[in-house]
């Protein structure tokens, strides 16, 4: 579903729709892994968890905000970013549950597995009548990004393992562009927008309510 859901977003989104819209809308992903888990893990929290997930969940489309750069002239993209949304937010529902039966590491397998099982379908995607870019900043830089990638699915899988779905999906969903937005200020002195400004705060509010949450 993860891997899936990365096809689905640069096949059908992302070629044929406003990127300003795309990202808002699949970063809600963390609403379907809420109700799966509240209906049928029976997951729950406190009032202030709850308020820490409603802020976070709030928070996450803020943060993916992007200048509109083109109009819409076309809805084909919608399904394919309604079709993320739901892969994702089951992604981590299905995480979660596995981890009732089965270890961490082997869930992190078979994630990995169906990952290159998938891969075929990426080669055919690419374009190799482009100029393909084989300096540090093409398939090096790319190994290395994805080395990172791969620590922070690890230790998602155990986030799962040892907290509640409810709090470790909008958690984990708002505090990464947090992470991207502060590394790049550092690096670029960019001031964000103030939309994301706003759900950086609004982020920072609820990692504070979550992190006095018990697993």
């Amino acid at each position: 579903m993860g891997a899936g859901g990365q096809l689905a977003l640069f096949i059908g989104a992302i070629e044929n729709g406003p990127a300003y819209l795309i990202f808002p809308i699949i970063s809600m992903s963390p609403v379907v892994t809420i109700i799966l888990s509240y209906f049928f893990l029976k997951e729950s929290t406190s009032r202030r968890g709850w308020i820490g997930v409603i802020i976070a969940v709030l928070a996450i489309p803020l943060l993916s905000y992007q200048d509109p750069s083109s109009p819409v002239t076309s809805l084909l993209w919608l399904p394919f970013a309604l079709m993320v949304l739901f892969a994702w937010g089951l992604q981590a529902y299905y995480m979660k549950h596995a981890n009732e039966f089965m270890k961490a590491e082997s869930i992190f397998f078979y994630m990995a597995l169906t990952g290159l099982i998938l891969a075929p379908i990426a080669l055919l995607m690419t374009d190799f009548s482009q100029a393909i870019n084989m300096g540090f900043k093409g398939p090096y830089l790319t190994f290395g990004i994805q080395i990172l990638n791969s620590i922070g699915a690890l230790t998602l899988v155990f986030a799962f393992r040892y907290g509640k779905a409810i709090i470790v999906s909008p958690m984990v969903n708002a505090v990464a562009p947090v992470v991207t937005v502060v590394i790049s200020l550092m690096i670029y002195m960019l001031i964000p927008h103030p939309v994301i400004i706003t759900g950086m705060v609004m982020a920072i509010i609820a990692i504070f309510l979550l992190s006095f949450e018990e697993a």
